[in-house]
């Protein structure tokens, strides 16, 4: 509990100077066209609630954010397991995932709007496209890492596979799934911003797009610091929460 508590001061400390930080900045260069004081742009997302429009392109962009990171960590888990636990998988497909991981995120959501058509399919799945590859990754190298004196064990009680695989790998593989979904939603949401930009009628890519055609400074930064600071409530809530459970196991082997 006093290092919960030391954390959640040292972030506090740290967030506030970085708008301290902001604040100076701002005031140093004295054009909120180019960079608007924290208040200036606070006042821009007080008003933009109380008309409820930010509200519904955050509820846009999240649904995509949430669709897209399903699909991603689903997909990337199974490929990852599958390719973990057979070298001839493994052996042939490898250099498709090198070829998904290579592939500019910018190309797959222009193809995809392309062979799909500019629609909510396109773009989940472009999103879901560029994370599966990293996700599928993670969880192969964190199979590659499975102590084999843990299998030997399973083998010697001849568990059934799938409580081998509850109670011998998912627990190994918690701190690869655990940093797939932190890494996973950091960048499937910085995606879903450019695929809106591009291609879809709402959400905080859109408006970020439209209030950049109208060179509106602080609108930008209201839509953009309204998803990271839901970002940020999700990293110190549920994320920190998820780590500590995914490596409990270890502290307490130990």
């Amino acid at each position: 509990m006093p290092t919960a508590r030391f954390d959640i001061v040292a972030m506090t400390l740290s967030l506030m100077g970085l708008v301290a930080a902001w604040w100076v900045a701002a005031w140093f260069g004295d054009d909120p066209s180019i960079l608007p004081s924290p208040i200036g742009v606070w006042r821009i997302f007080a008003d933009e609630v109380a008309e409820g429009e930010l509200q519904v392109h955050f509820a846009a962009t999240l649904f995509r954010v949430a669709a897209a990171f399903t699909l991603a960590m689903g997909l990337g888990c199974v490929i990852g397991l599958v390719m973990g636990m057979n070298a001839t998988v493994n052996r042939w497909f490898s250099a498709w995932l090198v070829v998904l991981l290579n592939v500019p995120a910018l190309v797959v959501i222009v193809l995809c709007y392309l062979w799909i058509g500019l629609n909510e399919v396109a773009a989940i799945t472009a999103v879901a496209l560029n994370k599966t590859a990293m996700v599928a990754v993670a969880i192969r190298e964190g199979v590659h890492a499975l102590d084999p004196k843990l299998r030997n064990m399973a083998q010697v009680f001849r568990m059934r596979p799938l409580a081998r695989l509850r109670h011998v790998v998912l627990p190994q593989l918690w701190p690869y799934i655990a940093t797939s979904t932190r890494n996973g939603l950091a960048i499937i949401w910085k995606i879903v911003l450019v695929v809106e930009f591009l291609g879809r009628s709402n959400g905080i890519g859109f408006q970020i797009h439209l209030y950049f055609q109208l060179f509106e400074t602080g609108y930008v930064l209201a839509y953009a610091l309204s998803f990271v600071a839901f970002m940020l409530l999700l990293e110190f809530t549920l994320l920190r929460a998820m780590e500590a459970r995914a490596t409990r196991w270890r502290q307490s082997a130990a």
